[in-house]
């Protein structure tokens, strides 16, 4: 019996069909190369520049946000999502956050923990100028 090297395809045409048949590329130099070329090899590589230019970055900075909205204590000078400055007076335990907004008029704005996009710290303070 005979081994055909040959790959085979059936394709429809019309009411009949046609066999098609293909030499195998042959795939000759170095492992590199052999890897590089082979198309699981490629989706590998892509799947992991993905991961390591990607995921690994978001998933660092999702958890600093957590410690940080974690660590948030009362007296804290906070700026949030919308861009309102203001100072924590009240944390509930409901993730609320109270922060008083005008110091004059004691205006106070409640809102939720995730809304709190950074705290300022005092060397925050020296750098912007009036």
């Amino acid at each position: 019996m005979l081994e055909s090297h040959f790959l085979t395809f059936v394709v429809p045409i019309g009411n009949r069909f046609a066999l098609l048949a293909q030499e195998p590329v042959p795939v000759d130099g170095p492992p590199w190369q052999q890897i590089l070329f082979n198309p699981i090899g490629m989706i590998t590589i892509l799947v992991v520049l993905f991961y390591v230019m990607v995921l690994l970055p978001e998933r660092r900075n999702r958890n600093e946000l957590t410690k940080r909205l974690a660590a948030l204590k009362k007296n804290d000078r906070v700026v949030t999502v919308g861009g309102i400055h203001g100072t924590i007076v009240n944390i509930t335990d409901s993730d609320q956050v109270v922060i008083r907004v005008d110091e004059n008029n004691n205006t106070r704005l409640h809102v939720n923990r995730s809304a709190v996009s950074r705290v300022i710290s005092e060397d925050d303070d020296k750098n912007v100028k009036p």
